[in-house]
């Protein structure tokens, strides 16, 4: 299909392999393997010289093959993957292009975080965590080698922005890829690759999935840098379901409708909390006070649904209002048509040590909010009667 073609056009039909039975959908192939008539067209298929279905758990499945290229479209991307989750999708990302090195910069998700200084480590990769004020010691911390640097902008939960541009051609400069997580703003928001970044990442649980049904992750890029994460996809055991694909590609085909609506709602419910007396900060990029406001509209065409508020006083204020919310859900996770409600303390970043924790700008008082599909002036009544019990 025409790469042309208008974002939320190529949501619906990139990718699509019709049937001859006239689905305009590509059907559900739930089959573990497939045959072939004789062993040179299996051969074929094998060692590469024609596209073709072999075997599920190496990614050669119709259902599998149709969502990566709806994907590798939504990123402007040559080529895509699909793995079991995001942290999945991470894993192979940093197996195939860390080992010389990982640095991380500003705030990530919380088992992210673990992977980087817990678990690669013990298999010899190095890793660099730089805080998101610490972004001028990146050009010193590459000339000792590392090969990747990865983040996310906005990270999780402080909705940093990281300029892409400039820190794509400060990394280039010293030979490093750049691997962004653009989870939070989606490719409707943001478009990381076309802004300099090498790989995108995506938990495809989140925005991409959009109705909390499915668990899943995704790297998209040239085919160049995509290719060699394959293997490690295959054998590592990471290949996301026939099913689950299916229900991807459900889901990308409303993806702008759902992500716009989320943007308004999210600021509006941001501009209403903003002077709450009883919120000391709301993060939200959509606001004009909002730090890096700026750099976030020189990067993204939509501010996206997750805002963190920080309550005035302690942690055990911020418990009072989540546990007083009623219409928004207390639960992790994100992306979903209903608005959820989570204490970064105690979910997404509960494995970090206080201290780490403080040093990175969480506190205990921040509640980080995914907002949905409700009516705003729902989800700001139900927020306004939660913040009476403080």
């Amino acid at each position: 299909m025409k790469r042309n073609y208008d974002l939320s056009t190529r949501c619906v039909h990139a990718g699509e392999a019709n049937d001859a039975e006239g689905s305009p959908h590509t059907p559900i192939y739930n089959t573990t393997t497939f045959g072939f008539r004789s062993t040179a067209d299996l051969l074929d298929v094998v060692e590469g010289r024609r596209p073709g279905n072999l075997y599920t758990r190496y990614g050669l499945n119709p259902t599998i093959r149709s969502v990566e290229a709806k994907l590798a479209s939504l990123e402007n991307a040559e080529s895509a993957l699909v793995f079991a989750s995001g942290m999945a999708a991470e894993a192979a990302l940093f197996f195939t292009y860390g080992r010389k090195g990982i640095v991380c910069l500003g705030n990530a998700y919380g088992g992210t975080l673990a992977l980087l200084t817990d678990h690669l480590p013990l298999l010899g990769v190095p890793t660099t965590l730089l805080l998101g004020g610490e972004v001028g010691k990146l050009d010193e911390v590459l000339k000792q080698g590392h090969g990747l640097v990865f983040l996310e902008t906005p990270t999780n939960p402080t909705m940093e922005i990281f300029d892409i541009r400039e820190i794509s051609r400060l990394s280039h400069s010293h030979g490093a890829l750049v691997a962004v997580d653009n989870t939070f703003a989606s490719p409707i928001n943001q478009q990381v690759l076309a802004l300099g970044a090498d790989i995108a990442v995506h938990s495809a649980t989140k925005y991409l999935g959009g109705h909390s049904d499915l668990t899943g992750g995704a790297l998209m890029g040239s085919k160049d840098l995509i290719e060699p994460v394959a293997p490690w996809r295959k054998n590592l055991g990471q290949m996301m379901a026939p099913e689950v694909a299916g229900l991807l590609s459900r889901s990308l085909r409303t993806l702008p409708i759902r992500v716009e609506r989320q943007n308004r709602t999210a600021q509006a419910v941001a501009e209403a909390m903003r002077n709450h007396p009883k919120v000391a900060r709301v993060l939200y990029p959509g606001l004009q006070d909002f730090p890096q406001h700026a750099l976030a509209g020189s990067q993204m065409s939509g501010f996206g649904g997750m805002l963190t508020l920080e309550i005035n006083g302690s942690g055990e204020n911020a418990t009072k209002v989540i546990d007083g919310l009623e219409l928004i859900i207390i639960a992790p996770s994100l992306g979903g048509p209903e608005s959820l409600a989570t204490q970064p303390m105690t979910t997404t970043h509960h494995g970090l040590a206080p201290e780490e924790r403080l040093k990175r700008g969480i506190t205990d008082s921040m509640i980080r909010f995914s907002i949905g599909m409700e009516a705003a002036e729902d989800l700001i009544e139900d927020l306004n009667s939660a913040l009476e019990n403080v």
